[in-house]
């Protein structure tokens, strides 16, 4: 996909981070868009700043978790503007802590937002996608993942199994769509820690996940090492989207953020392929590592 002027992009997760910087270039490229968030000021601070610029768009507060919201994002997106070209599954939360002490409601939580918002974005939106490139249009899917698809470092049990479904949800989906003959490109998008504000997801979970009692120690430490991570990450949001167009432009399926550490990316696999007990994930950045406290 190389044409991106009045096309239609969709991108969840778009009042912040990833999915604000996706817009923001979509809206450079001359794309028509269709934002959501479940954060409403949020979304709205985007809207305005985008329509402000010009924007033609679309801004509808949801839970990607619920998947008639998403179908009825989908409506309202083919209804206005007829087909959809690019969509970027992107909302996302963090969630940490020995996984002993992760209770259902936070499995919940963490999955219906990270691979269950994935999934239904799938299904509501690229039925209709392939119709449209059965008569010639575009197309492109962008999933977001996280290199925790693809290590499985302590402390991030919950989130790793997520980004790890959304991993193979995506390369299932490139397959899927080859043998349905279609030409839409798929990516898979997997960042290290970058500024975004996952570290403070936890201001958007409902009510109906919300846990009544206090942290552990484990889930402090947790939040501990993700908000140090994140603010010493040298990598801006800008720039992980804008690797991600340049991903889409050559129709690259895997899309890495930080080229160091891959090296434990391949240790893994390594250990894997050797029948040895799981390398150690900070390998390549030790100073990453929690420590117990």
């Amino acid at each position: 996909m190389h044409d991106f002027n009045n096309r239609v992009a969709v991108i969840t997760g778009a009042g912040s981070g990833f999915g604000r910087e996706f817009a923001r270039i979509g809206r450079k490229l001359g794309m028509r868009l269709v934002l959501a968030d479940i954060q409403r000021d949020a979304l709205e601070e985007t809207a305005a700043e985008l329509r402000r610029d010009g924007a033609h768009l679309i801004a509808e507060a949801i839970d990607v978790a619920d998947g008639e919201q998403v179908r009825a994002l989908a409506d309202r997106a083919f209804a206005e503007y007829g087909a959809v070209h690019l969509l970027f599954n992107n909302a996302g939360v963090g969630g940490g802590g020995f996984l002993w002490e992760s209770d259902e409601r936070d499995w919940q939580w963490v999955l219906g937002v990270n691979l269950m918002g994935v999934v239904h974005g799938i299904r509501h939106f690229v039925p209709r996608m392939i119709e449209g490139n059965a008569r010639g249009e575009p197309g492109h899917i962008v999933n977001t993942a996280s290199v925790a698809g693809l290590l499985c470092p302590p402390l991030m049990g919950v989130y790793n199994v997520s980004k790890h479904a959304v991993v193979a949800l995506t390369e299932t989906l490139f397959h899927d769509l080859a043998l349905a003959r279609t030409t839409i490109g798929v990516s898979v998008l997997c960042p290290a820690f970058v500024p975004t504000g996952i570290a403070q997801s936890h201001r958007n979970r409902p009510a109906d996940f919300a846990s009544d009692v206090p942290p552990t120690a484990s889930q402090r430490m947790a939040q501990a090492n993700i908000e140090k991570a994140v603010s010493s990450a040298k990598m801006v949001a800008a720039e992980v989207a804008q690797l991600t167009f340049d991903a889409i432009r050559s129709n690259r399926f895997y899309v890495f953020t930080h080229p160091k550490i891959m090296a434990s990316v391949e240790a893994r696999f390594a250990a894997i392929l050797a029948g040895e007990v799981p390398a150690d994930p900070y390998a390549s950045n030790p100073a990453t590592r929690p420590v117990a406290r």
